[in-house]
Order: C-alpha cells, then structure tokens, then sequence
C-alpha cells in the first residue's frame, strides 16, 4: 500500500470511529410505506426520533425504533468510554431502497389472474456526534 492510500485509509478510519451504521434487509414493507416514517426522523436528536416512532400510528415505525437502538448499541460498542447521552446523537442519514419482490397471483373477476406484488425493502440508518471531533 502506498503512502498516500494508507494516510487516507487512516483518515476515513478516524472519521468512521464517530458514526454508527444499522441495516435492515429484506424488510416486508414497501419502500413508500417506510421513506415516509424515514423522513419524519431524518436530521433528529436520537432521543427525539425515538419518540416520534414511539407515538407514530405507521407500522413501520416499530420496525425503525428497532434499527435506531441497534445503531445505539453499535455506538456504545464501537465507543465503549463516552456515554450516549454525552455524545449528542443525531440521524446523519437514512435512505430506504426497493427490496426484492414477492410475485402472486388472485382470482379477479371472470377467473382471470391479477398480479398482486409483495413488495420488500432496505433500510440504513447512520448515527454521528454533533460534539466537534477534538484530534488526538
């Protein structure tokens, strides 16, 4: 590995050790369904967005309450002395994308088939620190 590589490898490195990331696959949802439970906590305090999930009707909401505590638990153990109140957490980015989808088929009327399409989709949530990061 040359020079330059290594010290960039070592700077995202650094960068990397602040953030937290969660995926979700294969969720059975549609992704219309989840971007809209997604946008109501993109850019929120972590303690906030889980109160917005918590009091939300959408069942998709459940489902993401659950990747934002597995993104606090890859925090806590990736930075095992700061405590997560100290760190001021927030959502830095979530993105849902299409999932594969399932293909049926019903009777519609007359016999005929209609298609009825299951969809799926993933979710990735990245957690950051809003503390500046201070250079060792």
């Amino acid at each position: 590995m040359g020079a330059r590589k290594k010290l960039m490898a070592e700077r995202l490195k650094e960068e990397r050790k602040h953030t937290a990331v969660a995926k979700l696959n294969n969720c059975p949802t549609s992704p219309r369904k989840m971007r809209l439970v997604a946008d109501m906590i993109r850019g929120m305090d972590v303690n906030r967005a889980m109160d917005v999930l918590k009091f939300s009707k959408k069942e998709a909401s459940v489902r993401l309450a659950k990747l934002v505590r597995s993104a606090l638990e890859n925090w806590s153990n990736k930075n095992e002395t700061k405590n997560i109140d100290d760190a001021s957490l927030y959502v830095k980015e979530i993105f849902v994308n299409q999932g594969s989808t399932l293909k049926r088929f019903r009777t519609a009327p007359q016999g005929r088939p209609a298609r009825i399409r299951k969809r799926s989709n993933h979710v990735t949530i990245i957690l950051d620190s809003k503390i500046e990061k201070t250079e060792d």
